[in-house]
């Protein structure tokens, strides 16, 4: 198998094969309430404690539209640079399980609220524009739990009528880093957004995974399958590596691939066969009769296009235009929201250079090996900020900056009263690092002669020996000016 940034390809004997990937991704709102109820959506909840009569599909129960759910789907589909639908229509669409009291999921087919857009990716290779076909709203069914009980399965309805967002992708991927970027970007811009958490571990993001296969160089697509409800980027990987690979094998052996819905099982890594692929009429699509369709005024849309707020796309144009920033330090620095924000906190009252080599370095290194995000950061970017201006007017040292860090880091402390109680303060007095570098000098007499015969690489010795004899809180700068002078 070839892999690399550029292409994805699946070697057998003499044919190479391209792999095609779509998403489709299940995005729950973000909502206090559900879809066509006022019961409440927080997560982690006793089990059936947020169930309205509307969601345990009581006779006579009615579903009322949630107007907040509709502006979360239309900031979205504006964030997607997508078309938003005046007209839609809410459809049922009928299938039997245990966890769908009402034997139907309120979905919406031929007219969604969001139509055609596109997003673009920040791949190593460059940018690639990925389609969007449509962006339609649906409520979540129920959850089957099958693990407390060995005779019985259980059900759990708090997640029955949550608002979910379908995301369907065109079949634009190509490779497992496209899928990673495709999830993350948009990720970001929900975030941005408010719309949607993002958060996989709680199922609030997962995604339904189309993959096929054909030879390279071949224009049409091959039978694809579909493998449900994947709920992390390296299970989507996973299972993309997994499946084509079946399928190339398939394929090679004679066979046919049969389109079909497949699960992946983590454990063994591999995909299993679940059911044959059903048809929109397998569904028994129509409109719901309780549900009017909704019209959407131009100016709903328009007031809500007014408040969207700038996106990742347009702050890292900001970012690399008004702060200098390379493209890779942007694309870093915007692909959360949260980063974005703590980012131009610290550079408010501190210098930009010195702030992202420090957000990008140590604070990452620090996040990444308490397992934290940025919102949960034990150093504010207020302190952080104070402590890069310590460095910048020649304070600390560099050096003696990463040991303030780590004191920092226990408890969020103020930089300057460490330097105080540590006593850290860089010595930056000229006469004093004269006498120590006189010293120096003189202890290294055979460096001296040396230096002075042209073994000009012998400069730094001399700096290090002063620093160590320092304590490491000499001046840097000023050591190199004084001891320049005095090596003439």
């Amino acid at each position: 198998m070839a892999k690399n940034q550029s292409e994805y390809l699946i070697k057998r004997n003499n044919n190479e094969y391209e792999v095609v990937i779509g998403l489709e991704v299940h995005a729950q709102v973000l909502s206090e309430s559900k879809l066509f109820s006022s019961a409440p959506t927080k997560f982690g909840a006793e089990p059936n404690t947020q169930v309205s009569l509307v969601d345990a599909a009581f006779p006579g129960m009615l579903p009322v539209i949630n107007e907040f759910c509709i502006k979360q789907a239309v900031k979205t589909g504006i964030g997607l640079n997508a078309k938003i639908n005046k007209k839609s229509i809410f459809d049922r669409k009928n299938y039997f399980y245990a966890d769908l009291p009402q034997g139907y999921q309120i979905s919406q087919y031929k007219n969604p609220i969001v139509g055609e857009g596109s997003i673009v990716l920040d791949l190593t290779t460059g940018e690639k524009i990925v389609g969007i076909e449509r962006l339609h709203l649906e409520q979540d069914a129920g959850k089957s739990i099958h693990d407390i009980d060995p005779q019985n399965t259980l059900v759990d309805l708090n997640r029955s009528g949550v608002a979910l967002m379908e995301i369907v992708s065109k079949p634009d991927l190509r490779s497992l880093e496209e899928v990673n970027a495709y999830i993350k970007k948009i990720r970001s811009i929900m975030r941005y957004l408010g719309t949607c958490d993002g958060n996989m571990q709680e199922g609030s993001l997962r995604a339904d995974v189309n993959v096929s296969v054909r030879k390279k160089g071949q224009k049409e697509f091959g039978t694809r399958c579909e493998i449900k409800n994947v709920n992390s980027i390296k299970f989507m990987q996973m299972a993309i590596d997994y499946e084509a690979n079946r399928q190339v094998d398939v394929i090679e052996e004679g066979g046919t691939i049969d389109q079909e819905t497949r699960l992946f099982d983590i454990k063994k890594n591999e995909t299993r066969s679940m059911r044959s692929k059903e048809d929109a009429h397998d569904y028994r699509y129509f409109p719901d009769p309780d549900l009017l369709p909704l019209e959407l005024s131009d100016k709903f849309i328009n007031d809500l296009k007014k408040n969207i707020p700038e996106l990742p796309d347009e702050k890292k144009k900001r970012f690399i235009e008004k702060f200098k920033l390379s493209p890779y330090e942007a694309n870093i620095l915007v692909s959360d929201i949260e980063t974005s924000k703590y980012f131009e906190e610290v550079i408010n009252k501190s210098d930009v250079k010195l702030s992202t080599n420090w957000i990008t370095g140590e604070l990452f290194a620090l996040l990444n090996e308490k397992n934290l995000e940025i919102s949960q950061s034990p150093i504010t970017a207020k302190n952080l900020s104070k402590l890069i201006n310590l460095i910048k007017d020649g304070t600390i040292s560099g050096k003696i900056a990463k040991t303030v860090f780590e004191i920092m880091a226990e408890g969020d402390k103020d930089p300057q009263k460490i330097i105080e109680e540590k006593g850290l303060k860089q010595q930056s007095d000229p006469k004093e690092l004269e006498k120590l570098i006189d010293k120096v000098v003189n202890d290294n007499q055979d460096k001296v002669k040396e230096y002075k015969s042209g073994k000009e690489k012998l400069f730094g010795f001399f700096v290090g020996q002063t620093m160590k004899v320092s304590g490491g809180k000499a001046n840097p700068q000023l050591v190199n000016e004084i001891l320049k002078k005095k090596l003439k």
